[in-house]
């Protein structure tokens, strides 16, 4: 566990707030403690990417509640579910809606720490990936607009002619605007130029099946 985050532990037990937090703060663990998903939902949105340490059963609103609103808030937030015993069936649908892992009450330190720690390598790959998108936004808003176009037209497999059946210009045009935008991102071959665009979200909601026939232009 090289690059630690905040643990966000959230139970209505305040003997359970008490033992896990001491048991995280001594394995060097920043923890905040919420005493319901109320209080913990709150505050979510204004928090630090951490992992959301939740039980599964509470008062007010349950852990796969509390689950389930943080991922309709688009808050990824790894999430660890602690269940009691005979709540494997619920602590099943929490794996199926995306939490890391459960781990069963009473549990040892180092299955905690264990879950704790995928929790992070998914922090870890997620900045990451937020790190490239950035980069990649960057790059791609130095083109003009009808470079980007262009490029629009690329991700979603179109050939020239059809791009520029599309934006009413000629294939020739349209192979210029394309070096261009490989000369702006410094690539040298499409599957680079594409490989940026698709970091940059471009091309997001592209159909994964083979695209439709355009119209050729005459």
């Amino acid at each position: 566990m090289t690059v630690k985050y905040p643990i966000y532990l959230v139970d209505d037990d305040e003997s359970v707030r008490r033992s896990v937090g001491f048991m995280l703060k001594t394995s060097g663990l920043t923890v905040r403690s919420f005493e319901s998903g109320t209080a913990f939902l709150k505050e979510a949105g204004s928090l630090d990417p951490g992992c959301a340490l939740l039980d599964i059963q509470m008062s007010e609103i349950d852990g796969l509640e509390v689950q389930a609103e943080l991922r309709d808030r688009g808050i990824a937030f790894p999430v660890v579910v602690m269940t009691g015993h005979g709540d494997v069936e619920i602590a099943v649908k929490a794996m199926k809606g995306g939490a890391i892992d459960f781990i069963e009450k009473p549990f040892a330190k180092e299955t905690l720490l264990d879950a704790i720690a995928e929790a992070f390598d998914q922090l870890e790959r997620s900045g990451q990936k937020s790190k490239r998108r950035k980069e990649a936004e960057l790059l791609v808003n130095a083109l003009t607009p009808r470079e980007h176009d262009v490029l629009v037209g690329l991700t979603k497999g179109y050939p020239n002619k059809t791009i520029g059946y599309d934006l009413d210009i000629s294939p020739r045009t349209v192979e210029i605007h394309r070096a261009n935008a490989m000369k702006k991102l410094d690539v040298y071959n499409l599957s680079d130029l594409l490989r940026i665009a698709f970091a940059a979200g471009i091309g997001e909601d592209r159909d994964t099946k083979t695209p439709a026939k355009r119209p050729d232009p005459q």
